[in-house]
Formats: structure tokens, sequence, C-alpha cells
């Protein structure tokens, strides 16, 4: 949650879904990359769902529209895993770009097994869940971590 609104861009992105279904199209000529990004980073959090519409008898599009409504937070975590938690989303840009690229190239462009980049890292498994779950290159399919690619 902290990381769905951590920059102008997610904001009002978060807002605008909210009102009215939009395509991935739209928000990136609205607010550019970092607004397509968003929508990757919202539908992977499971924030946002889709639905394909066809407009002006084109190709059917990806749209977006917001889960929820609201938020009702009441967790309870071990304190060893809540500072994982928290430390990966809190990280600076600078340093999580750095963590990223790492975790990049150890997952290649066919996907591997978690715990192998855990290890290979120095990583709790915590840590790198919330690491991957903070990208938008890549994410956990099962016990994988798989780069993420454009659908078409």
């Amino acid at each position: 949650m902290l990381r769905s609104v951590d920059t102008p861009v997610k904001r009002d992105v978060l807002k605008e879904v909210t009102l009215e279904w939009r395509t991935a199209d739209e928000i990136e000529k609205k607010y550019g990359p970092e607004g397509k990004d968003a929508i990757i980073f919202f539908e992977k959090m499971k924030l946002v769902e889709s639905r394909w519409i066809s407009t002006g008898g084109n190709y059917p599009e990806k749209s977006f529209h917001t889960s929820y409504t609201s938020f009702h937070i009441n967790a309870q975590w071990p304190v060893y895993e809540i500072s994982d938690v928290l430390s990966a989303a809190m990280m600076s840009e600078e340093e999580y770009a750095e963590i990223e690229d790492k975790i990049l190239a150890e997952v290649g462009k066919n996907g591997v097994f978690s715990g192998d980049v855990a290890e290979k890292l120095g990583l709790t498994a915590t840590m790198l869940k919330s690491l991957v779950r903070r990208s938008v290159k890549m994410d956990f399919h099962g016990h994988r971590i798989e780069p993420i690619t454009e659908e078409k």
C-alpha cells in the first residue's frame, strides 16, 4: 500500500482509475511511462481489476479500474518479517534500483526458483518477496520469479 501512492503520478493514476475505467494507453498518454508503470504495479498488487473493451471497432484493449473503494487495515506480523517488508517498501529509489538489477540478473529471461536467488544474494525469503513485489519488471509465479512481459 505504501508504494501505491509514493509519487504524484501514482497518486493521480490511482485516483483516475478509481473514478472510471481507463486503458494503459490512455494512462500512458496522460502521465507518460511512469503512468504505465503505475498501472502495471497496481495490477500486480491486485489494486485494480481489468477487462477487455473495444472502442471504435478497434481490437479490444485492456482497461483498468480500482478493485476497492476503501481499505481497512488490521494486521499482525512478527517483527522480523515486518521489518523486511517495511525496509523494502521504504528503501530509496537508488538503493532499490541496485538490488532490483541484481535480482533481475539472477532471474534472466526465463525465470528462476526464488530460493536460489535468496540464497545467492543473501536475502531472507520475506525480503526477496517484498523486493520482487515492489518491482514492475518481475513477479512471482508460484515459487519462481519471472520477468514481466507486456501483453499484446
